[in-house]
């Protein structure tokens, strides 16, 4: 009997279950995901991911750590100002960058801020670090932005933070449910939140 199983030959396969994990679950959701059906994609033996992964639930919260990191690093590359943009086209840039991610990246996104982990789950030590820390880099720009006097200086920077990305998750959140069908919007109210949500001169 000839063994048709694909075997694993690269150095990095936590690497390589973390984006497989993420492509299965593109493609049909967290329920669609095991240990089972991942190490079968991979092509390695189905005990292997447990090196890595102690249960599924570990697994969810390492898509979502990198999640996190993949967020992070898009604030950091919009208020770097590459392209020596206003604050006010940098905040723009930002939501419409934001949301986007949260599009393009569904089952990812509902998986860093949804109940699978946070509420029906166990989110781990690792993942709640990453994401206060997250919050904490988006805290210290919107004081920047009350500074360049995009939000009101006078309010608190805890308050303008949490209220501002509330709203900005409220929008992604309607996307990703299926409120708003039509993909063609996202960008025009996008920037209408933009306008409401940043202080007008």
């Amino acid at each position: 009997m000839t063994n048709t199983k694909k075997t694993y030959h690269h150095g990095d396969l936590r690497g390589t279950l973390l984006a497989a994990a993420t492509d299965i679950i593109a493609e049909g959701g967290v329920e669609s995901l095991s240990i089972r059906r991942l190490a079968d994609r991979v092509g390695v033996s189905r005990t292997a991911p447990y090196h890595h992964f102690k249960d599924k639930n570990a697994l969810l919260c390492a898509i979502a750590e990198q999640g996190f990191e993949q967020q992070d690093a898009l604030v950091e590359s919009i208020a770097a100002n590459p392209d020596q943009l206003t604050a006010r086209e940098l905040f723009e840039r930002y939501v419409l960058t934001y949301i986007r991610f949260a599009d393009e990246q569904k089952e990812t996104y509902d998986l860093m801020y949804g109940r699978d982990i946070w509420k029906s789950g166990a989110p781990t030590e690792s993942l709640q670090q990453i994401s206060k820390n997250c919050f904490r880099n988006w805290l210290k720009w919107v004081e920047v932005l009350q500074q360049q006097g995009i939000f009101d200086p006078e309010q608190p920077t805890l308050r303008v933070a949490q209220s501002s990305w509330a709203a900005l998750h409220g929008l992604c959140r309607l996307f990703n449910d299926g409120i708003y069908l039509d993909r063609a919007d996202i960008d025009e109210i996008a920037r209408n939140s933009v306008q409401m949500l940043i202080r007008q001169p």
